[in-house]
């Protein structure tokens, strides 16, 4: 039989396996399929290659041309499924395994686009929150600005989802600007391959900006610098090795860690049998447990119930678990396909046994089960397993072993603070689960739990329908725990984004910051508008221009009419004696909105032209009451440009209204949509 040559690629150039290469057996059959490896891969070129030329030329697009690369990224993926589907059947996996990671890792990719285009700038720096006044008058300020690492992340993935795990990692890097490396790990690198040959040949990356490393990374981690990053998915001991390396330590590098993670789901004391939350959270936990045969960092490992519904739990999962078909994954009955590897196989009896010395199966008998349609000695098939610890309390390695397979232990709780306390015996998860449709106890456990997982999933027959999952991980949210699982957040959104980012704090005038961040600070220099800019193209405003209206006196009969027009009498606009008895009032005074609206009116320019719509108003205040006899007047400011397509961009607009004594009236952010 003809082995597969895996791949890796390194400085713009595919090589071939070599010296070190390892035998990758399929999962379904045990037979020889493939190699991958070699030793020889020059690392010192491969970093260099990425920061000489992968970096620069990504950081030389903008955000949005990053996120419109990822979007094309996605779907040229999207085009190719099918092939990573028909190569993915080796790993064990089924089709709707298949489905979580292609499809799911295709998805991520589309949602960093999104969010790139909608909360990043069109530009090169991100602002960090708002402008800090650090002196009385305003002429000296602070800001926080991000920028991309002039460096190159190094991705170390595990071997259950080998186009997720890459993908989800991969699109905040690019999107922050930064090359990488990605490391599968070695048992399925074949699909990941698959999947970079994909992106390359699309042409849509530039040169350096991607790297794979089919087999070991011989001395990578040694050569890297403080402006590199490590993101690391896999075992809690090859973590801690990696990163406590006096290289990686000395030079303060970056470490994101996704690492074990001992799950737990809790069933509410609400959540009788028959209740639509007890059949939710059976359904749930078998998902969990039979899902990638259990392969999951988000796998739920210990189901925590009320002590008096564990009989039933267990017979109820018991009778559930007995329904899935375990087989050959390419099978359409097939509803729990093989782990990864013998290997993995062997880790994971190894320990289902450590457990199973504090806890009894009560399903599940790794010698008698029945596999369909493969040799179940010859593959690496092991059958969803269930314990049951009688004494949570005392236990230690139920709530400390993780088998990273169809294994999960159940146990009972006598109150909420019992069932936060073994919860948390966990010391770190990923995400822990819990199904009740009762409210206070959400918010107990919430308060109980939050510090010890990186994911609270509440669940009910409220939201059961368009819920996501226990174990899906999704790209708007964080992925990572604190303590046992790592300590990391991937992904989060625009967070994600940020690990491959530093943060410095900016200090200076409202002109430096205007000129840094590319978005007008109140204080800098203001830009005569060469025609009022309501008539002026997206592309032909300037940040900075500016126009100053004239004034418009606020009359009694101005108020009377707006408050009888709009229905709106509030006492402080109709009353004088109540009104002068308010705090914040000298007596009766003009609407805000009346204020907005005469506001609009000094400002607006009425004719057909570039403005197509006014689509909202930012960060309004009131500062100071306007009496009848008062007059007004408007500052407008172009503070910041967003391109959104081919056809219009969106304008922020700083305003100001002033009384006939110059002192603030009102403020806020004007957005409109301008045409090109």
């Amino acid at each position: 039989m003809t082995l597969q040559q895996i791949e890796s690629f390194a400085a713009g150039a595919w090589i071939a396996p070599g010296e070190g290469a390892r035998l990758i057996r399929s999962a379904v059959t045990g037979a020889p399929m493939a190699e991958a490896g070699n030793d020889a891969l020059d690392v010192a070129t491969m970093l260099e290659y990425a920061r000489s030329r992968g970096g620069p030329a990504l950081r030389a697009m903008s955000f949005h041309d990053r996120a419109r690369m990822l979007k094309a990224l996605a779907m040229e993926i999207g085009k190719h499924k099918q092939a990573l589907y028909d190569i993915s059947f080796a790993t064990g996996a089924t089709q709707k395994d298949h489905l979580i990671d292609i499809d799911g890792g295709i998805g991520t990719m589309f949602v960093f686009a999104s969010k790139g285009r909608r909360e990043l700038p069109d530009g090169y720096v991100y602002l960090d929150g708002e402008v800090e006044q650090l002196s009385r008058n305003g002429t000296f300020l602070g800001q926080h600005i991000c920028t991309p690492m002039p460096g190159v992340a190094v991705h170390i993935n595990a071997f259950n989802f080998p186009v997720w795990g890459m993908l989800e990692k991969l699109a905040p890097t690019l999107l922050a600007g930064v090359p990488a490396i990605v490391k599968p790990a070695t048992a399925s690198c074949y699909v990941t391959e698959a999947c970079v040959r994909i992106m390359l040949q699309s042409g849509l990356l530039p040169q350096g900006a991607l790297q794979l490393v089919s087999g070991g990374l011989g001395d990578m981690l040694g050569r890297l610098t403080c402006q590199d990053v490590v993101s690391f998915t896999g075992s809690a001991w090859t973590a801690n090795k990696l990163r406590s390396a006096p290289h990686i330590i000395e030079n303060s590098i970056r470490f994101v860690s996704e690492q074990d993670s001992l799950n737990a789901s809790i069933l509410g004391p609400d959540a009788d049998p028959g209740t639509p939350e007890f059949d939710l959270f059976v359904k749930e936990v078998h998902r969990e447990m039979t899902t990638k045969a259990g392969q999951k960092c988000t796998a739920i490992r210990r189901i925590i119930a009320p002590e008096g519904q564990v009989p039933a739990l267990i017979e109820a999962l018991s009778a559930r678990l007995a329904k899935t078909t375990i087989g050959d994954p390419q099978l359409e009955s097939t509803r729990m396909g093989a782990l990864v590897s013998a290997s993995q196989k062997r880790d994971v009896l190894e320990q289902a046994a450590v457990i199973g010395g504090e806890a009894e199966r009560v399903y599940g008998d790794p010698e008698n089960f029945t596999v369909h349609g493969a040799d179940a000695e010859a593959g690496a098939f092991v059958p969803p397993m269930l314990f049951h610890c009688a004494d949570p309390d005392r236990a230690e390695r139920v709530h400390d072993t993780e088998a990273f397979g169809p294994v999960s232990t159940i146990m009972g709780y006598r109150d909420i603070g019992h069932a936060v306390e073994l919860a948390n015996k966990g010391m770190g998860s990923l995400v822990a689960s819990v199904i009740t449709h009762d409210g206070q106890v959400a918010r107990e456990i919430a308060l109980g739990t939050a510090a010890f997982h990186g994911r609270l999933y509440f669940n009910n027959r409220d939201s059961m329908k368009e819920s996501t999952g226990h174990g899906s991980p999704l790209p708007h949210m964080v992925h990572g725990g604190p303590g046992r699982a790592g300590g990391g957040e991937e992904m989060g959104g625009i967070r994600g984004v940020m690990h491959y980012m530093q943060r410095t704090a900016v200090q200076g005038s409202p002109d430096i910051l205007t000129a840094i961040g590319g978005k007008w600070v109140p204080g800098a220099k203001e830009i005569d508008a060469p025609a009022h800019p309501f008539t002026r193209k997206f592309g032909e405003l300037s940040i900075g221009e500016t126009i100053h209206t004239a004034p418009r006196e606020v009359t009694l009969a101005d108020i009377e009419h707006f408050a009888k027009f709009t229905g709106d009498t509030f006492y402080a606009h109709m009353d004088e004696e109540a009104a002068a008895a308010n705090p914040f009032f000298p007596g009766r005074v003009a609407h805000g909105y009346l204020l907005l609206s005469f506001a609009a009116g000094l400002f607006v320019e009425p004719n057909p032209g570039p403005v197509l719509a006014n689509t909202g108003l930012d960060g309004l205040r009131f500062m100071k009451p306007v009496s009848a006899g008062d007059s007004i007047k408007v500052r407008l400011t172009v503070k910041k440009k967003t391109g959104r397509n081919a056809d219009y961009g969106e304008v922020r607009w700083h305003v100001t209204l002033t009384n006939q004594a110059d002192e603030l009236v009102a403020e806020y952010e004007l957005l409109t949509m301008n045409a090109h």
